[in-house]
C-alpha cells in the first residue's frame, strides 16, 4: 500500500472513531477492508483509497470505520469484573439506591452484544432481590451494522462456547440449526442505540455504572483523557467505571481512581467507596 493512502485511511479513522492505526498495524488495513473493496467492486485497497477521494461515500466510509473497529469479544469476558458485579457492585447500589429502586447501566462499544446480555443475565439472576426495582441496560457502539447483530441476538455455536456457562446456555437460549438464539426476555433488558465516544455523552443521561472496557486502548493519550472526562461528566458521584484489564487511568486522567481491591473497576478521584 503507498503511504500516502496508509496515512489517507489512518487519518479518516482516527476522526471518525479515535482509532490510531499505527505503521506495524498496516496488515490490518489489507485483511479486513477487501471485503469492502469487493462489495463495491473495486480491485483492492488503492482504489479503495481512491473512491474515498473522488466519491466521498459516506456509506463506504461507514463500512471501513466499522470493519476497521469491529473487535472481537465474548460473554463473561475476563469473567472477574463480573462476578465484582454480582458479588460487590450490585449489591452496594441496591443499598445506595434502595429510595428510587432505579439503577442505570450504561455498555460502551458493545460490539455485538455479548458484555450487555452478560449483565443482563446476572440481573435476571438476581431478580428475587430486585422485585420492583427498574433496571436500565444502555448498549452503544459507532458501528449500526454491529448492532444489528448484537439486537437480533443470534449467536453461532463458536461465539455461545466462549465464556458463557452451560447452565446459562440452556436457560437463555433456544437452538435452531447451528445457532442460538437469545431468549427474547433477556433482550427485551437491553436499549441499544448508535453513539460515537468521540462526542460528550450528555444527552445519553447519568449512569450509575459505565463499562468502557478495551475500549481505551485503541485511543492515544489526549482521547483517552477526553474520553474518561466525558464519562466522569456522567457516571454519577458513587458510581463505578470499567476498564479493560490491560487499561489504566493512571497518567491519563486525575479524574478517576482505582477502586481498592477490585481490579479493573474506578470510582471518582473524589469517591470513598
Amino acid at each position: 500500500m503507498r503511504i500516502e493512502n496508509f496515512e489517507l485511511l489512518s487519518t479518516l479513522l482516527k476522526q471518525r472513531s479515535g482509532l490510531v492505526l499505527t505503521k506495524d498495524k498496516a496488515y490490518l488495513l489489507e485483511t479486513r477492508l477487501m471485503p469492502v473493496a469487493r462489495k463495491y467492486n473495486l480491485a483492492n485497497l488503492d482504489q479503495i483509497c481512491d473512491a474515498v477521494r473522488t466519491r466521498q461515500d459516506s456509506a463506504m466510509i461507514a463500512d471501513i470505520t466499522d470493519v476497521m473497529m469491529s473487535c472481537g469479544t465474548h460473554f463473561f469476558r475476563d469473567k472477574k469484573p463480573f462476578d465484582l458485579f454480582s458479588t460487590k457492585v450490585l449489591p452496594r447500589l441496591r443499598a445506595a439506591r434502595a429510595d428510587t429502586k432505579k439503577i442505570r447501566l450504561w455498555c460502551a462499544a458493545c460490539s455485538s452484544g455479548q458484555e450487555p446480555y452478560s449483565l443482563a443475565m446476572l440481573i435476571k439472576e438476581a431478580q428475587e432481590t430486585l422485585g420492583g426495582w427498574q433496571i436500565e441496560i444502555l448498549a452503544t457502539d459507532l458501528s449500526e451494522g454491529i448492532l444489528a447483530k448484537a439486537k437480533a441476538g443470534i449467536y453461532s455455536q463458536f461465539e455461545v462456547q466462549r465464556g458463557l456457562p452451560i447452565r446459562m446456555l440452556i436457560k437463555y437460549f433456544r437452538q435452531n440449526g447451528d445457532k442460538w438464539h437469545m431468549d427474547s426476555g433477556i433482550r427485551s433488558m437491553v436499549d441499544f442505540k448508535p453513539f460515537n465516544l468521540l462526542e460528550h455523552p450528555r444527552a445519553l443521561g447519568q449512569f450509575d455504572v459505565i463499562l468502557c472496557r478495551n475500549v481505551l486502548t485503541y485511543f492515544d493519550q489526549p482521547t483517552k483523557a477526553k474520553t474518561l472526562s466525558h464519562m466522569s461528566d456522567v457516571l454519577a458521584k458513587d458510581g463505578i467505571l470499567y476498564l479493560g484489564l490491560s487499561e489504566t487511568v493512571r497518567g491519563v486522567s486525575e479524574e478517576f481512581k482505582p477502586v481498592p481491591d477490585m481490579r479493573g473497576l474506578y470510582q471518582h478521584a473524589d469517591a470513598d467507596l
